[in-house]
């Protein structure tokens, strides 16, 4: 059963690893946090000695190059959320405070699957508060070459359908539909591992990224087959992974999504630049308490204060 109501975490978690690109290790602690507080992430350990509070939000996002940055460089970001945001978004939670005393999250295993395990042994807390959605009235579509990414109303929930399109042959082409819940989340998103072409590495070097990847926290794609030699965890786990992060990216507009959402060829640039063109026209889409509700009313200022909620936890 879905709950109506704002969720948060009922303790605090930490963990701590390596960022994927940076390398340098990293520690963060998920705490809970009142309604309305929505998902931030609190800088810690800054040369300044300021910390510095970013809310999880579209309008905060300052790079989408290989992964979903929020803040500014030089006064303190946090690259790589999309995996946290997506676990967070996946299991329910609306309201938490992720404190974090470096600049990129840490990459663990590759996939949301530690986060999701994490919360799972504090357990979710209802809030007591109405939830509230985003309910998409008019179709939204971005494009990019034959790429594209879309938004599209329908009458309940929230539905992916994430389709990649590789020149590789051990990734190809894969398509997955899937209507999101806490569930399904677990059961075929959670897992999915981020993945790289070993022919691109240097090249990533060279530019300041995947200086922590390894067979650890990222399944590398040979010419001819996978490297790591446990294999994949799912047959289609790289479309799997481009969902994770579609979830992860799309809760950064700030509230769950009643809407289906598409892409072709799509990633972190298009998952938030749909976002952008949805909130560019305010007739495009609603706030709802409930989807099928009559309390619907447009959204008169949309801004970073507002809360940031998840899809509903499963009670």
């Amino acid at each position: 059963m879905r709950s109506n109501q704002q969720t948060t975490l009922k303790g605090a978690v930490t963990l701590s690893g390596i960022g994927v690109h940076s390398g340098n290790p990293v520690e963060i602690t998920i705490r809970p946090a009142p309604a309305n507080h929505g998902i931030a992430f609190l800088r810690t350990g800054m040369p300044n000695g300021n910390d510095r509070l970013i809310q999880a939000h579209h309008a905060c996002v300052s790079a989408t190059e290989l992964c979903t940055v929020i803040g500014d460089v030089d006064s303190g970001a946090v690259a790589t959320i999309e995996h946290l945001m997506s676990a967070l978004f996946g299991l329910g939670i609306d309201n938490a405070l992720v404190e974090i005393d470096g600049p990129e999250m840490p990459i663990l295993d590759g996939s949301a699957l530690p986060f999701v395990k994490a919360i799972d042994k504090v357990g979710v807390a209802g809030c007591g508060v109405p939830r509230r959605w985003i309910k998409i009235l008019r179709h939204v579509r971005i494009e990019a070459g034959t790429a594209f990414a879309e938004l599209r109303p329908i009458d309940r929930g929230f539905r992916l359908d994430v389709e990649i399109d590789f020149a590789n042959p051990v990734i190809g082409r894969s398509r997955k539909a899937m209507d999101l819940s806490a569930a399904a989340y677990r059961r075929e998103i959670a897992g999915a591992r981020t993945f790289g072409m070993m022919k691109d590495v240097e090249r990533y070097w060279k530019a300041g990224f995947a200086l922590g990847a390894s067979l650890e926290n990222t399944v590398a794609v040979g010419e001819t087959a996978v490297v790591n030699p446990e294999g994949l965890r799912f047959a289609d786990e790289f479309v799997r992974h481009k969902i994770l992060d579609a979830v992860g990216d799309l809760a950064l507009a700030g509230l769950p999504i009643q809407g289906a959402y598409r892409s072709y060829c799509g990633g972190h640039r298009m998952n938030v630049g749909v976002l952008t063109a949805l909130f560019a026209d305010r007739a495009n889409y609603a706030i709802v308490e409930a989807p099928g509700t009559r309390r619907e009313t447009a959204l008169a200022e949309f801004g970073v204060g507002l809360g940031i909620a998840a899809f509903a936890a499963e009670l």
